[in-house]
């Protein structure tokens, strides 16, 4: 199957065709590829659609993106149906209730399939702009594979991964957005971990360069890549494919499924199998 992995910048828009034309263009772009990634918070840019006093407002702006959520979920839905692909939507805010949380919606072909929420927000979310914690861990069992979703500071978290592995996820989409390189690393590391110890393919799609009208997304740092296990079927590094740091557009890479199941069952070391023995042993004794 073919990935691609966004790095994708914020843009300023007058009018709602203004972002549709830039979505489409993005999409038509991975049209080769079976799964598209955006990245965390990339919805943001729709604040802009409420002009420059909502946009720059934290509160507000949330508001605002989520008030464009049905559209943009027809938008999203119709290209993967024009292009035949699935496409993980950028991530933004989702009210139910009086509190936001952060929510990511894939699509395929056929239509929405399901959507992910962020599971532990980080300080800025928490303490300045109340984004809460959302539904549960979903595991989406699709044509191209069993995926798993860790929005950016949950793929931080070895066991909110472990359990999307367990139960049978091949595939991690790791969206995320990061305003420092200390930031990106954070999450790089992460997602190259969560690699390593579950034995399986993981996609990284960053936000990337300044925006200068919202607090909450002012600049942006990383790079896109796609990861998997260095155990010997995949690359040393374990990098499969990576962009330039803090430069626009898709990362794409051709993966074998199948040397998913392959590492897991005859890789050079079996952590996603040995994994067990590190809970029954991670205690300290007397």
């Amino acid at each position: 199957m073919r990935i691609a992995a966004a790095a994708y910048p914020f843009d300023w828009f007058d009018d709602w065709d203004a972002y549709a034309a830039k979505v489409e263009t993005w999409v038509a772009q991975a049209a080769d590829c079976d799964l598209l990634v955006f990245p965390e918070y990339g919805a943001m840019e729709l604040a802009s659609l409420g002009g420059r006093a909502v946009a720059g407002d934290l509160q507000a702006s949330l508001r605002e993106v989520a008030h464009h959520a049905p559209a943009r979920d027809a938008l999203h839905a119709g290209l993967a149906a024009r292009h035949g692909c699935h496409i993980l939507a950028a991530s933004g805010p989702a009210f139910s209730g009086a509190l936001p949380v952060n929510r990511a919606v894939l699509f395929g072909p056929q239509g929405r399939i399901g959507h992910q929420d962020k599971q532990i927000m980080t300080r800025f979310e928490r303490e300045a702009w109340d984004v809460a914690p959302g539904d549960r861990l979903r595991l989406f069992d699709t044509p191209v594979g069993r995926l798993g979703i860790v929005i950016c500071y949950d793929s931080e978290f070895p066991l909110l991964a472990r359990a999307l592995a367990e139960a049978g996820a091949e595939i991690l989409l790791v969206p995320s957005c990061t305003d420092t390189v200390a930031g990106f690393n954070r999450v790089r590391i992460g997602a190259m971990a969560r690699a390593l110890e579950n034995q399986c393919v993981v996609v990284h799609a960053p936000t990337v360069g300044r925006c200068d009208w919202n607090p909450a997304i002012d600049e942006n740092r990383g790079r896109a890549a796609i990861y998997a296990p260095p155990d010997g079927l995949w690359p040393d590094s374990g990098v499969v494919a990576e962009g330039g740091m803090d430069s626009a557009g898709w990362v794409k890479a051709t993966v074998d499924l199948d040397r998913v199941a392959e590492s897991r069952r005859d890789g050079r070391v079996l952590p996603f199998a040995h994994w067990p023995e590190s809970a029954a042993r991670g205690r300290v004794g007397d």
